[in-house]
């Protein structure tokens, strides 16, 4: 018989979940040579798919960018995601919600028994899939396949890839097992592999699977196959990898100079260009299979289909209900109306959107901004990212003054920044008074980053954006109803030096991907995150007086930060128990 395996089988991605975990089963057994159909090696791959996890309300019930400068928990100091924001974690004692190492460490041991094995199961012509983008055929005339073996291997080596990613944007480098199935009694004093190690692992894991994946479409049930990674997955994870790789953390102002798993030892531009590369080799592929949803709600509200040609990648969060409005919807309804305000945008944020010109408060020459009137005539995405004072909100003007129908201040829960969140969130701005029931996928790539991705490298790459980067952020204002202007530029100004330009790239990817998980790692990869916090979070106190609102800026939270932040702390029994681990800097 072969080795035991130390296997939990849990969620699949189309299979559901079993009501009891399996506990230990043998390589024979899931690997078996007499299994035609593979059942129990494709239970045994649907279980490594746990390492997905939805971002809506995941950081113990809140959306991770609540510890960032775009909004705080309703919990406040209760939250793990405040916990996340203040630094009230060291190597010793951590918020697991968000600093995971052994389940991705698991995950990767997964790969690496299933990689070698998967070969053994026989599996039948039932069973195999179009080789992605493939159109030739074979010497019979017909349609070459690739073999759903080699296409088990790749979404395994995709995930992977993904758990090695998700540890090395938290930690920097991290320790690298390659192919390896570590027993228990095997040495374990493994070093931390530099950060560029790991980055060229990431990315030419990724080069090597691309076409071995399943494309979109996938079928008329597209809810079926969230979480499945697709060669679209791999390509739009490669951009946001060495965008990231080439950002000022890793490649320009690392933690500690000449450390190398912290970021490259030395500056150099190119990674800037090869960032750029991979996103625009993703536009010229998929220009014909993605674009921008005309509606901004609706890109979130749906699967990939030829209504929303959007989304490139998800991961199954709601097919159908109303969780997400009722864990963030406004306080102050009833019933099936009734919402828990979790995550509150912040003020920071919302002075974030532009006016509707697509200029910056207080420059617009066409729309005066008015403090006592702050939400009239702004980027149509604030309204469809923030509820805010007199939002119209399941048949009502939502009352956010202070003691107001949906901002109670007796209660012991309030919204201590003035507004709630509605992103993600079906329409509910007409006359219905309850919540309907919608889809809320976790969109995890969509086209509207890979515009951004590119627009920032390719900036950065050159000494003044030319005419590429500003086509990128027209399409996002234009589709966002921003008025083109005189000169068609959207609110933009043309020429910009590249400095100029780098503040309106991060503004834009602020407000575009608020709460998509974005904001709390771009803070950290620009290394601006002591910028950010230098000052308090902000939110807004409305004063009703005799039905005249007079609006207050207020701080609602002083975070202290502490450069060593930037990445996590090593977990410190990995440290104690290896003694070959090196620990981030100042933890």
């Amino acid at each position: 018989m072969g080795c035991a395996l130390g296997l939990t089988c849990l969620a699949s991605c189309t299979d559901g979940y079993e009501a009891e975990p399996v506990e230990k089963y043998t390589l024979d057994y899931v690997f078996s040579t007499t299994d035609s159909i593979g059942e129990q090696a494709r239970k045994y791959l649907n279980g490594m798919y746990r390492i997905l996890k939805s971002g809506h309300n995941r950081v113990g019930l809140d959306y991770l960018d609540a510890a960032s400068d775009d909004a705080i928990s309703i919990q406040y100091e209760e939250s793990d995601v405040y916990k996340i924001a203040m630094g009230q974690f060291n190597a010793n004692n951590r918020v697991s919600a968000d600093m995971g190492w052994g389940d991705y460490y698991a995950t990767i041991r997964e790969a690496n028994i299933l990689i070698p094995n998967i070969d053994r199961v026989p599996f039948n012509s039932d069973f195999t899939y179009v080789r992605a983008g493939e159109t030739e055929t074979d010497a019979n005339g017909n349609l070459k396949r690739t073999p759903f073996n080699v296409t088990m291997k790749a979404e395994a080596r995709f995930l992977r890839a993904w758990a090695y990613w998700n540890l090395v944007i938290r930690y920097g480098g991290v320790p690298m097992v390659g192919d390896r199935i570590f027993d228990i009694e095997d040495d374990l004093q493994i070093p931390r592999s530099s950060f560029a190690e790991c980055i060229n692992y990431i990315v030419s894991e990724l080069d090597a699977i691309k076409d071995d994946l399943r494309g979109l479409p996938m079928g008329a049930d597209a809810a079926a196959y969230g979480a499945v990674p697709t060669r679209e997955a791999c390509m739009a994870m490669k951009s946001r990898v060495l965008l990231y790789a080439a950002s000022k953390l890793f490649n320009e102002e690392t933690l500690e100079p000449g450390n190398e798993y912290v970021g490259y030892p030395s500056y150099d531009r190119n990674r800037w260009k090869l960032a750029a590369d991979a996103a625009k080799e993703f536009m010229t592929r998929f220009s014909s299979t993605f674009e921008l949803n005309s509606n901004f709600r609706n890109a979130f509200l749906s699967f990939y289909s030829t209504n929303n040609r959007e989304i490139i990648w998800f991961i199954n969060g709601e097919i159908s209900g109303n969780s997400l409005e009722k864990n963030n919807g406004p306080l102050g309804f009833t019933g099936n109306a009734l919402g828990q305000g979790r995550t509150l945008p912040s003020q920071n944020l919302v002075d974030a959107f532009p006016m509707r010109d697509g200029k910056m408060p207080n420059e617009s020459s066409k729309y005066t901004y008015d403090a006592q009137n702050p939400y009239a005539n702004r980027d149509p995405r604030l309204n469809l990212t923030v509820l805010h004072q007199g939002s119209h909100w399941l048949g009502v003007d939502l009352a956010m003054y202070q003691g107001g129908g949906n901002n109670p201040t007796s209660s012991a829960l309030y919204s201590r920044t003035g507004y709630y969140m509605c992103k993600f969130m079906g329409d509910h701005t007409g006359d219905q008074t309850e919540y309907q029931n919608s889809p809320h996928p976790w969109v995890v790539f969509r086209w509207a980053e890979i515009l951004l991705n590119f627009a920032e490298a390719q900036n950065e790459v050159l000494n003044a954006p030319d005419d590429e980067v500003y086509d990128c952020l027209i399409q996002l204002r234009k589709r966002a109803g921003i008025e083109a202007g005189d000169d068609g530029l959207y609110g933009l100004k043309k020429p910009m030096t590249q400095d100029e330009m780098r503040e309106v790239i991060r503004n834009e990817r602020r407000i575009e991907m608020a709460f998509e998980e974005q904001r709390y790692f771009d803070i950290r990869r620009w290394k601006i995150a002591d910028k950010c916090f230098s000052e308090p979070i902000h939110g807004v106190s409305i004063i009703n007086r005799d039905g005249n609102m007079r609006y207050e800026q207020n701080d609602v939270l002083n975070v202290k930060w502490d450069n060593r932040r930037y990445l996590y702390p090593i977990p410190y029994n990995e440290v104690v128990k290896n003694s070959n681990m090196v620990q981030n800097p100042n933890w």
